[in-house]
């Protein structure tokens, strides 16, 4: 008896914190990788050499709240796990990726919030919607302090955000997090820049964009990767990031260095025909980067080696390839949604590209990763099998001054499900 009468209380709250809040929604993501990667020389599994791996794992899974909470007062948090595959730490545990809180000024012309955030600067893609990527995977290199000087592109900030007619702007000011507890190992300091261990100045950033045709929503920071035909977006962006002091390396001295990030980028996602129900999605962009003298940063996605035990491989081990540093960036990706009559009632199949192409200073060539894939729509993005093939550049160190590069791929299969 007693235990009935707790269900029914517990359910009464339940129906009275519902009513209370109609207008909450709850969202959940899971991304599965299988995979089979070419791994970058001399790489190694717990004190094995390894020159390829097939592994399984999970590279994202998520869960949303978000919602008015009291009258121009909304209220956003996620939490989740990424990259949880067969050689890291175990029952890694979920962990906060958003909490924040928002005032809404002006209505949609200013809104004000706090908290930890992916409100950022920069570029469309620094803060991207994940369970709507058009490629397997954002531009990676517009994360600009990923899991450095921040969590997960979370940042604890302060930020306006809204609508002036068809310009969307977001502007930000950000305590950085202490590089010393990051959970990317950063190096001592050397005659290459690399974030400093000093106290940090503030971040500022921000990025605006002119919407020509279709008004994106900006309930949420996360940036739409294809509407799959829905709307017809033409955008024209601008963001840039600065932080004082945020590098160091050494001359005869320690020489600290500004942090300066600015990008250009074009979105345009438009269906071309009703009654085939195809569109055409297109993203580019340009960034200059000053991360100071001769920053390179390699990243591997979910890596599924440990160690590199070869001194002329200058990538890192396994799927590691540069992708972040000081110079200039150009990156695009093209999608076309195929005819929904090849597959019927099945879903739609959408191939795509996706090009970096990078002229770091630290090696004066240009460097290019390709991706190109198709997504199998089944019901759209809600439930979604993605093949992708990754040819990326790593880079060996030889008796002259420039390094020689070899080319790797890695395969993917993904399956998406969102609610």
């Amino acid at each position: 008896m007693k235990n009935k009468l707790k269900v029914s209380l517990w359910l009464a709250c339940f129906s009275i914190f519902w009513e209370l809040n109609a207008q909450m929604k709850v969202t959940f993501l899971n991304q599965t990788w299988i995979r089979y990667t070419d791994n970058n020389p001399g790489s190694t599994l717990f004190d094995t050499p390894v020159d390829h791996t097939f592994d399984i794992g999970l590279r994202r899974t998520r869960m949303q709240f978000f919602g008015p909470v009291a009258p121009r007062v909304f209220v956003y948090g996620q939490v989740g796990l990424n990259n949880l595959s067969f050689n890291g730490m175990r029952k890694q545990g979920v962990f906060l990726h958003d909490a924040t809180a928002e005032y809404e000024a002006i209505d949609n012309k200013l809104s004000i919030g706090s908290g930890l955030t992916a409100w950022n600067g920069l570029a469309r893609y620094a803060a991207p919607s994940i369970g709507t990527l058009l490629a397997l995977d954002a531009p990676l290199y517009q994360q600009f302090t990923n899991d450095v000087s921040d969590q997960f592109v979370r940042k604890f900030s302060i930020y306006a955000k809204g609508k002036i007619g068809s310009l969307d702007y977001r502007l930000i000011a950000s305590k950085p997090m202490a590089i010393q507890k990051a959970s990317v190992a950063v190096p001592d300091i050397s005659t290459n820049a690399d974030f400093s261990t000093l106290p940090a100045h503030m971040m500022y950033h921000g990025y605006a964009s002119y919407q020509f045709k279709d008004q994106e929503k900006n309930t949420t920071a996360y940036q739409t990767g294809t509407y799959l035909g829905t709307k017809n977006i033409l955008n024209l962006g601008i963001g840039a990031v600065y932080q004082k002091n945020a590098v160091w390396y050494l001359t005869t001295d320690t020489v600290l260095s500004d942090l300066k990030l600015i990008n250009l980028d074009f979105f345009m996602d438009r269906p071309l025909s009703e009654r085939n129900h195809t569109a055409l999605t297109v993203y580019a962009a340009a960034q200059y980067s000053n991360y100071g003298k001769d920053y390179i940063r390699n990243i591997g996605v979910m890596n599924p080696v440990t160690v590199n035990n070869n001194a002329s491989n200058l990538n890192g081990a396994g799927n590691s390839v540069a992708l972040i540093g000081t110079g200039v960036t150009y990156y695009t990706q093209v999608g076309y949604l195929l005819p929904q009559k090849i597959l019927k009632e099945r879903g739609q199949l959408q191939p795509y590209i996706a090009v970096q192409s990078s002229d770091f200073q630290k090696y004066d060539m240009l460097l290019t990763t390709t991706n190109f894939g198709v997504n199998w729509l089944i019901d759209g993005h809600r439930a979604k099998l993605s093949f992708d093939v990754q040819n990326r550049p790593v880079l060996i160190a030889t008796s002259g001054a420039m390094p020689s590069v070899l080319r790797k791929n890695m395969y993917v299969l993904q399956y998406q499900i969102s609610i």
